[in-house]
């Protein structure tokens, strides 16, 4: 549980800073990337998590994959090498997207499908989206064939489940009533 406030901590540090220098949006889109990285890259993950790699080594090949990435995306890399702290790394992102959607009024609405969105589903959903939220919107889509069809959207502490799962479900207990 320590590493999750520590994350929190880090994260708001660099955003204050990213903040300061008027990167905050540059340096979002580094956290998404590193975000995506680790979590995809099964090799990267076990790299960073790796407590016998020095942690030298650790900066260098940060620095090498994002070597795009802002200045103070990698000041942080520098900062998790002083402190030996690269295992949270990617807490800290999306530590980091969370706080810059707050600042920015942006809400996540996570939509879970059966299959990957298309643009028609996608429109239904913004549409409901809009009754429940007046803050402006990111979509994120998990998929779940177990849904079987439909889709269930959640923003914030707000569900709505419009999934084919769900109706049988509630027809089922219907039945049986």
């Amino acid at each position: 549980m320590a590493s999750t406030r520590a994350a929190i901590r880090y994260a708001k540090a660099i955003l204050d800073l990213a903040n300061s220098k008027g990167v905050a949006g540059a340096v979002n889109n580094d956290m998404k990337s590193i975000a995506t990285a680790i979590d995809t890259n099964v090799e990267l993950s076990t790299f960073i998590q790796n407590p016998t790699t020095k942690v030298e080594v650790k900066e260098s090949a940060l620095l090498e994959v994002f070597a795009d990435a802002n200045e103070v995306t990698k000041g942080l890399f520098h900062l998790l090498f002083e402190n030996k702290r690269f295992e949270i790394l990617e807490a800290i992102a999306l530590e980091y997207k969370k706080l810059f959607d707050e600042g920015n009024g942006v809400e996540v609405a996570k939509v879970t499908t059966a299959i990957p969105m298309d643009a028609a589903l996608e429109a239904k959903v913004l549409a409901k989206v809009a009754t429940l939220s007046d803050k402006k919107v990111t979509i994120e889509n998990i998929v779940d064939p177990s849904i079987i069809g439909g889709f269930i959207l959640r923003i914030g502490d707000q569900q709505y489940n419009a999934s084919v799962a769900n109706r049988l479900q509630v027809l089922k207990r219907e039945l049986s009533n």
